[in-house]
């Protein structure tokens, strides 16, 4: 049983960029935190930099420090790495807290992990989702709660308040019991690598189908972050696009290693799709990408015995690239959310599709001006996949040829397109309404007798082989 607690609100832990970020934002919003890191000078730095928020801010230099300046019921975040040294972190904290204290991980743990946390029956556990990056957890990121909801209602007023605001609506709400706030992070994150490949693409075609120099491209995404595509990743894209080499004075992107790094979650996303039976390929593919793009050596010598692929693409116009983009969008957030209705249905959640959409609206990094289009769709066509919807079929009747055509180049040209062909292959199997899976159930009774279903409806039917 631990002591009376202090003044503190709510306490944090691990100082790094996320949670000094978060730990200022608390701060900064009126309300009294105590800090704690394992390196105490990280502790005391924060402190002192802390400024006019000092005030607000306790620093700490030990756990039982940490504890004893909080008030009870106490609540604590944990902003730890994912995996172990979240449980490590758990079971020490435990012992010096009393049984109705408030441990809440804001870090991006694996959904699982959580859902293990929440129902260990070692005190109260909330698992949030907090996306926005740095500056993000500093000014207003989205969040994703995950747990019961009377813990969440301990801490909503702080979750709130910290959040993103969109026209003055909180971008922060409880998604569902154990992971689910995670998961919908897991989720979020997903359709962030396949929006943020599909930009990538589109970039190569410019930049080596077009012959345009960084700057010029930069120019083409913000025009098109006044339109249709408007996005915080178009915003900054273009932004990236147009950025000089401080040593250098070269663009930017001339002197960035073709390699890209990932913390893990797409991949997560990607794996937890094949059990919950829900395709996401345009997120597979851009997971898939991120891997190939750490073989250079390969691509190098491939590029010795085949030649170069990219050839000359003048023929696709940058308004074709942009209405391929949007159907691109259209789709990869459509895998996402057909992701959610999977998880609702296996693990018999409520997830509030719509409230989603609008949590997203502002703080994350797939902030887009078409979530408040998908909102309102996912609201009036409850577990529709999110192409069917009225305003969103018509998005794709307007747009999918330009896709088609910039895919077709693409391959005859050698541009590879992994997360926009693999959105079309998408789109266009969800549109086919008598496939060829046929095949594969004759081929797999013909070596495993594994037996079909008829089209007059009998199942465990054989072909003649089975004799």
């Amino acid at each position: 049983m631990a002591d009376a607690g202090g003044q503190a609100r709510i306490g944090l832990i691990g100082l790094g960029t996320m949670g000094a970020a978060l730990a200022s934002n608390i701060a900064e919003k009126g309300f009294d935190i105590a800090v704690f890191n394992r390196t105490t000078q990280v502790t005391r730095d924060f402190a002192a930099g802390a400024g006019d928020l000092g005030t607000k801010i306790t620093p700490t230099e030990s756990l039982e420090e940490l504890v004893a300046a909080i008030a009870t019921p106490r609540a604590i975040i944990l902003m730890v790495p994912a995996g172990q040294a979240v449980d490590d972190q758990i079971y020490a904290l435990r012992p010096l807290l009393d049984a109705e204290d408030l441990i809440i991980d804001c870090g991006n743990a694996l959904f699982s992990d959580t859902d293990r946390r929440v129902h260990d029956n070692r005190g109260p556990f909330l698992g949030v989702g907090v996306s926005g990056g740095e500056e993000g957890a500093r000014h207003g990121p989205s969040i994703m709660g995950g747990g019961a909801q009377e813990h969440w209602d301990r801490v909503a007023d702080i979750m709130t308040a910290i959040s993103a605001k969109h026209e003055d609506d909180p971008c922060a709400a409880l998604m569902g019991p154990g992971g689910a706030g995670h998961f919908v992070k897991m989720v979020h994150n997903g359709i962030e690598y396949a929006d943020m490949q599909m930009i990538a693409e589109v970039y190569g075609i410019l930049r080596d189908g077009h012959g345009m120099a960084p700057e010029a491209i930069g120019d083409v995404f913000a025009a098109w972050d006044a339109g249709p595509l408007q996005s915080y990743l178009i915003e900054i894209s273009g932004k990236v696009a147009k950025a000089q080499d401080v040593a250098t004075g070269e663009p930017l992107l001339s002197v960035i290693v073709d390699a890209a790094g990932q913390k893990g979650t797409g991949r997560w996303t990607a794996i937890e799709s094949q059990h919950r039976l829900a395709p996401v390929p345009a997120i597979e593919a851009a997971v898939v990408a991120r891997n190939l793009s750490a073989r250079r050596e390969e691509r190098t010598e491939g590029e010795r015995i085949f030649g170069p692929a990219p050839q000359a693409l003048d023929g696709l116009s940058h308004d074709t690239l942009e209405r391929a983009l949007i159907a691109g969008k259209v789709i990869c957030y459509a895998q996402g959310f057909e992701m959610l209705s999977a998880a609702m249905r296996d693990f018999g959640w409520d997830l509030p599709m719509a409230r989603i959409a609008q949590i997203w609206r502002q703080g994350c990094i797939i902030r887009s001006s078409m979530l408040d289009d998908m909102s309102s769709a996912l609201a009036d066509a409850p577990g529709t996949n999110l192409m069917f919807t009225d305003h969103f079929a018509a998005i794709m009747r307007d747009n999918h040829q330009a896709l088609r055509e910039v895919v077709a180049q693409a391959a005859l040209n050698g541009h590879p397109l992994p997360a926009l062909s693999s959105g079309l292959a998408y789109f266009d199997a969800m549109r086919t309404a008598r496939g060829t899976a046929n095949m594969v159930q004759g081929q797999r009774d013909f070596f495993g007798l594994h037996g079909f279903e008829h089209v007059n409806g009998k199942t465990g039917q054989h072909g003649p082989w089975a004799g």
